[in-house]
């Protein structure tokens, strides 16, 4: 493990746990949302940070990621999500068809955020269309599991959507940069210790 694999990791759980918290709640940290929204369309950035525009806008994804780590505060439900997540990128990666329709789709949502902004409800339902067309097509599918007040709300499981389509980004950030399964099972207490490291950090610096 590193310090780049521990990024992509927490970007993975922060987009994870952000679905998880907007089916039950209906509602979920907005920044972390933004920066999570925001790596979907970095496709070419020049370094992993980059791809989340600094440390502080995977903040969230670096405190799950060290309680998923903690056999006594884990979430089951976000472990199952992630492991879901990690195991479609691994069928998505064979399926050169749906990754050009999404680079595909992805441009056209660009074209979006340019004209609309990042977090209006026409990017939203760009995103989570595209996600069901796309990754919605493999196995297994992520199950998403909430309150059905909030769940019946088209808007809201666009999120969801929205969501679980940046979780699949950073899943092939961490496979492109080395990143396997096998390490955060093997290697949990150095992996822990550097997200806590990171964590630290952004709190101090505000990076």
């Amino acid at each position: 493990m590193n310090e780049e694999r521990v990024l992509a990791l927490a970007g993975l759980f922060q987009a994870s746990a952000l679905a998880h918290q907007l089916a039950n709640e209906g509602r979920c940290d907005d920044l972390a949302l933004d920066a999570s929204l925001a790596s979907v369309f970095r496709i070419d950035a020049p370094s992993v940070i980059g791809v989340y525009g600094n440390v502080s806008g995977i903040r969230l994804g670096l405190r799950t990621l060290i309680g998923q780590l903690d056999e006594n505060s884990r979430d089951m439900s976000v472990t199952r999500m992630v492991v879901t997540v990690m195991r479609l990128e691994r069928s998505l990666a064979h399926r050169k068809d749906l990754l050009d329709d999404l680079q595909q789709g992805i441009v056209a949502a660009k074209r979006q955020v340019d004209h609309f902004g990042l977090s209006s409800p026409q990017v939203f339902s760009r995103l989570a269309g595209l996600y069901t067309n796309t990754i919605s097509t493999l196995r297994p599918r992520v199950m998403v599991t909430g309150n059905p007040q909030w769940l019946q709300q088209p808007a809201l499981v666009e999120r969801v959507r929205a969501s679980l389509l940046a979780a699949v980004r950073s899943a092939v950030l961490w496979r492109q940069i080395g990143g396997r399964q096998w390490q955060l099972l093997l290697h949990r207490r150095q992996c822990s210790m550097l997200a806590r490291g990171l964590l630290t950090g952004t709190t101090l610096d505000n990076r």
